[in-house]
Parts: structure tokens; C-alpha cells; sequence
């Protein structure tokens, strides 16, 4: 689950958390969704028309924090909340302009070297399967974001690990989409 203080524009910093510090933060390349109609229990064969647009996402992660989960951490709490972790865009573009959403090259690029390279097509569960899953029993609002999830590559798979630090530039690349990207800064840096 990402706070609202996660979302992030392009070009504007990530920053690396210093107050509950994390030594461990990753980048996770993933399509993002965002629904343009109020749904409920959507069929999978419906699923798209709930679509507004896609865009770009870097599901910014602390790992050291998702593995932490006496100290409130866990997969779905502070290792993905911290502010700056949300980073979306360029663009939305139009479910017209992008009509199969599972037929899309994606990868990170880190310091310009591409570290991840994936498909939309290699996801575990297509776009109009997750739709439908998070709509069962629970309302979507209009505007409401979901990512997909990431192709090989991130940095904790590495070996060894490779963690963003700050003074590092890091680009998610969608094809039909575009580039979204921001650096890496300490927190309370300001720049």
C-alpha cells in the first residue's frame, strides 16, 4: 500500500529515508492502472473498460523494511510508504492509444545501465485478472492507481545486492508509454 506522500511527479527526487532509516531501497519497474469509473466485482472480460489510462512506476521499495514487521514493517506497510516512493508518469495514456495492455516491453534503467528488461506479458496475472481480483467485494474509485508488478532485475536479486544510493538516476521505460525518471536523494537534502 502506498501514502498518499508516496506519490511522486518526474524529475522530483526519491528520497532515501533517514528518520526510520533504510539501507536497502530498491527499484521495481511496473505498469501502472488507473481506473476511471466507480466498479465493483468486475468480470474478467470487463475488466479494461474500467480503465481511464496507464502510465509509468517505479514501485520504490525498502526492502529492510518489508522484512521488518515487528517494527511495523511488512510487504504491504512501511517498506512501500515511505514518501517519495510512488514515482508516476510521464504521461497517462489512453486505453485507445495502448489497447493491449499486456503486449508492452518494460525495464529500469540505473546510472543509464539497464538493469531490468521485462514484458508486460511475462506478468503472472494480466491487467483485466488483477482488475478484477481487487474489485471482488471491494469498490474501485475513479483515480484509483494499481501496479502490476515487476519484471527480473531488481536490485535485491543482484549479487550481490544493489541498493540505490543517493547521486543515482533511475528511468522506468514503458513502450507506447514512455520514461519516467528521478534521482536518488538523502532525505531532508533538498536537492
Amino acid at each position: 500500500m502506498k501514502s498518499p506522500g508516496a506519490v511522486q511527479d518526474p524529475g522530483a527526487p526519491i528520497e532515501l529515508p533517514t528518520a526510520l532509516a533504510s539501507h536497502q531501497v530498491d527499484y521495481e519497474a511496473e505498469l501502472a492502472v488507473v481506473i476511471g469509473r466507480r466498479c465493483k466485482n468486475v468480470a474478467v472480460e470487463e475488466a479494461l473498460t474500467a480503465v481511464l489510462g496507464y502510465s509509468c512506476a517505479n514501485d520504490v521499495s525498502a526492502r529492510d523494511w518489508q522484512k521488518r514487521p515487528e517494527l511495523g514493517g511488512g510487504q504491504w506497510c512501511r517498506g512501500k510508504s515511505f514518501d517519495t516512493f510512488a514515482p508516476l508518469g510521464p504521461v497517462l495514456v489512453s486505453p485507445a492509444e495502448l489497447p493491449d495492455p499486456n503486449a508492452l516491453a518494460i525495464g529500469t534503467e540505473l546510472n543509464g545501465e539497464r538493469v531490468q528488461d521485462g514484458h508486460t506479458s511475462d506478468m503472472i496475472f494480466s491487467v483485466a485478472e488483477i482488475i478484477a481480483f481487487l474489485s471482488g467485494s471491494t469498490t474501485l474509485l475513479p483515480g484509483t492507481v494499481i501496479l502490476t508488478g515487476t519484471p527480473h532485475g531488481v536490485g535485491m536479486a543482484a549479487d550481490p545486492p544493489r541498493w540505490l544510493q543517493a547521486g543515482d538516476l533511475v528511468s522506468v521505460t514503458i513502450e507506447g508509454i514512455g520514461k519516467l525518471t528521478n534521482p536518488i536523494i538523502e532525505e531532508g537534502s533538498g536537492s
